[in-house]
């Protein structure tokens, strides 16, 4: 009886590289805060990084290009008044990066084209609603300025940052500290891990809990939880034996898991990344050295081993870029940005291929930077999936826009507080004198969105009928 002992896989051979020194980012002072995020986010365009701050909280933002020493002087994002303890970077435009913090507030900050040539301590927008302190920030993957937030006070806010307004808040659903949030594909579910080790799936708009699992892992230290492409849900936690595990489950039936696997037992909290378009989960635990990573398919143990990617020097935090920022000319399927204590450094994943052509079985159609709703659709109860882009030519980015915030409605319900002093007020009153003119800019600015969202659909159906008549002129030849 033959019997397949190697399962065939395309990812079989990743092959990991952390880059040369001169290509590293080198005398950051990363954060020595006690928590459990990541302290890195990555775009096509800069690399954020948490760093040590004295009097208040900071965050460095360096464009990809700035390798080397990065001087001691060099301008932060610091307005903060508390240690920053998470960041993540708009979706939808590379220029926009919210930060949470220990002083209570979410703030939104839009960084200039070129990077930072003076610190910058003036946030677009500040978000006030939570009581403690702000552990997780996380924008929704396909609803332009909606921006989720977690914090210490055990609820979950849900954000509308055009205007400024707290438009969801989901309390007294969570006891406990939560772990970790993560979005759905389309953004219509929110899958949270709390202290209480329970692990929740919830319809945010309904303000329900549509399935939750209680123990999903045994142990007492953080879990972590995410949304697969597929509706399912990938978590990482620990055993009553305290060994680190991974699980699979459906979304929509939570009582036994698809499948639990044993790793090692190392107390590291491991921090998952997820590529969607190849189905590959990268695990970086917390104060290891090393990478895994992970295939998961439709066909048992479902959770496949590939392979580890080690280094000498344990990582205090993790950057994963998205798919556009990737070099397709490598067959670059993954890049991390390892944060060590004093540096950070650039990790490449390649599949080796001999070909000098476009590897489209690597790169799948991704999302790209155009949301598919505006804030208020979503929160109306519209859904809508990724807009896909192809890598085949590169990924070009168009012009970002400016996040613009609309606060006039913010300040009309808001009961005074002590913060708002009398520039404040006469702001106020001048934005009363100036109405019609206020109203003109804003029909303007309404007819340039439009013309935009328009002129998008044209350029994205343009790439389609240039690949359909490509597929075309293949079966006819």
């Amino acid at each position: 009886m033959l019997r397949r002992v190697v399962r065939q896989s395309k990812f079989r051979h990743v092959f990991g590289q952390a880059v040369r020194n001169d290509q590293c980012y080198d005398d950051i002072r990363v954060s020595r805060v006690t928590w459990d995020s990541s302290f890195c986010a990555v775009n096509p365009k800069f690399v954020a990084i948490i760093i040590e701050a004295s009097g208040g909280g900071a965050f460095l933002v360096l464009p990809l290009t700035k390798t080397g020493r990065i001087d001691k002087v060099y301008p932060t994002v610091c307005g903060h008044t508390g240690p920053v303890l998470d960041i993540d970077w708009c979706p939808h435009n590379d220029l926009v990066i919210a930060s949470g913090s220990e002083d209570c507030t979410v703030m939104v900050w839009q960084i200039p084209e070129n990077g930072l040539e003076s610190p910058l301590s003036e946030p677009v927008v500040v978000l006030e609603g939570h009581s403690k302190r702000v552990g997780i920030v996380s924008w929704h993957p396909t609803a332009r300025n909606v921006l989720l937030s977690a914090g210490c006070d055990n609820q979950i806010i849900i954000w509308n940052v055009g205007t400024g307004e707290a438009m969801i808040n989901l309390e007294d659903m969570h006891p406990d500290v939560i772990f970790s949030v993560s979005w759905s594909r389309n953004g219509s579910l929110l899958c949270t891990a709390c202290k209480d080790k329970k692990v929740r799936v919830i319809d945010p708009r309904k303000k329900k809990i549509v399935a939750e699992k209680d123990k999903a892992h045994e142990g007492a230290r953080p879990m972590r939880a995410i949304f697969l492409a597929d509706g399912n849900i990938f978590t990482t936690g620990f055993s009553r034996m305290s060994e680190r595990q991974l699980a699979l489950w459906k979304s929509d039936n939570m009582d036994e898991p698809i499948c639990v696997q044993e790793m090692d037992s190392s107390n590291g909290v491991l921090l998952p990344f997820y590529d969607p378009d190849t189905n590959i989960v990268y695990l970086c635990g917390k104060g290891d050295s090393s990478i895994r990573y992970f295939e998961i398919t439709d066909e048992a143990p479902f959770v496949h081993y590939l392979n580890t990617f080690s280094t000498k020097e344990p990582q205090r935090g993790m950057g994963y870029m998205p798919k556009r920022g990737l070099d397709v000319n490598k067959c670059e399927i993954a890049r991390f940005y390892k944060l060590h204590e004093r540096k950070c450094e650039p990790i490449i994943m390649t599949v080796p291929r001999k070909s000098d052509l476009f590897q489209d079985d690597l790169y799948p159609d991704t999302a790209g930077p155009d949301p598919s709703l505006e804030a208020e659709e979503w929160f109306a109860g519209k859904n809508g999936g990724p807009i896909l882009i192809s890598l085949k030519d590169g990924y070009v980015s168009t012009k970002n826009r400016d996040l613009k915030v609309v606060k006039a409605n913010v300040l009309e319900t808001k009961p005074a507080t002590k913060a708002e002093n009398i520039s404040t007020v006469q702001k106020h009153v001048s934005q009363h004198a100036s109405q019609p003119t206020v109203k003109m800019e804003d029909k303007l600015e309404e007819v340039l969105r439009e013309f935009k969202s328009l002129r998008d659909r044209v350029i994205l159906q343009d790439r389609r009928i240039a690949r359909l008549e490509e597929q075309v002129a293949k079966v006819a030849m």
